[in-house]
């Protein structure tokens, strides 16, 4: 608007700059750390430690962008960043974590799984990325990253809390890890529906009931944090097969791919 047509006392509106907001890239940035901790962890043969971090890792990043959305500082500059960390966080580090807990012991079977499991992650990410306006908020197209590194890791944690060492060296014990590892990466790069728990029932608010569920389920995690947590993320890692197979036999449509960016609805589905 010219000048001489703003009234008086009327300042311009000035467009709103795209800056990088401290909150919530510090939550990623703490993620990434996390991940980097894993790592170096791992390498010093601390493997129960290097899976607390990954867990810390999906912890956080299940924060920084609802954090982002609560205070409206969502920026392109922090979409990218949170894909980078995630990609160190959830596909780099439970690649390295697991191939130096057991998989070093299968020679170049080995690392070729780990590599697998890191370009799935780096696959999924970016199908995530380009897919994010037209995919059903209700479902993830294949397994999320974090999930999937949490059931790699989640192994370990099992494993290692029952206090078996030198993994590599036992050999029923290295092939489970190579299948679990070879399992998490395929799932990700697959098409299957995976529930979001963005929306519950269909609805943005969060039933009374949901809140409770929660509650009992933090309280189960605390009997046996290893056992329970690789079990849960496990079942989760199966649930988007379940649901593939039972929308398949009922005739009901299979794709999370919608029509419209608006709302998808189930009737707008492929």
């Amino acid at each position: 608007m010219p000048s001489s047509e703003l009234e008086e006392g009327q300042e311009p509106v000035r467009p709103r700059r795209r800056g990088i907001y401290v909150l919530p890239n510090a939550v990623t940035l703490a993620a990434l750390f996390a991940g980097f901790y894993g790592i170096v962890m791992a390498m010093s043969g601390r493997f129960e430690l290097a899976a607390i971090g990954i867990f810390c890792a999906a912890i956080l990043d299940s924060l920084d962008g609802r954090i982002a959305r609560m205070t409206n500082t969502q920026s392109a500059f922090g979409e990218q960043m949170d894909s980078l960390c995630d990609m160190v966080s959830f596909g780099l580090a439970p690649a390295l974590i697991v191939y130096e807990w057991a998989l070093k012991g299968l020679g170049k079977t080995g690392w070729i799984v780990a590599f697998i499991y890191c370009a799935a992650a780096a696959l999924r990410l970016a199908r995530f990325n380009t897919n994010i306006g037209v995919v059903d908020k209700r479902f993830f197209q294949g397994l999320p990253s974090p999930a999937a590194a949490a059931l790699v890791i989640g192994l370990i944690f099992v494993a290692e809390d029952a206090g078996w060492r030198d993994v590599s060296n036992i050999a029923w014990l290295s092939w489970t890890a190579l299948g679990v590892t070879l399992f998490a990466g395929l799932t990700m790069v697959t098409n299957l529906p995976f529930y979001s728990f963005k929306v519950v029932g269909g609805r943005k608010t969060v039933p009374f009931a949901v809140i409770v569920a929660v509650a009992l389920g933090i309280a189960l995690v605390n009997v046996h944090p290893p056992i329970v947590l690789f079990s849960l993320f496990l079942a989760y890692g199966l649930s988007g097969y379940v649901i593939y197979a039972y929308r398949k036999a009922k005739g009901r449509p299979v794709s999370v791919i919608a029509t419209s960016t608006d709302e998808p609805e189930e009737r707008g589905l492929h």
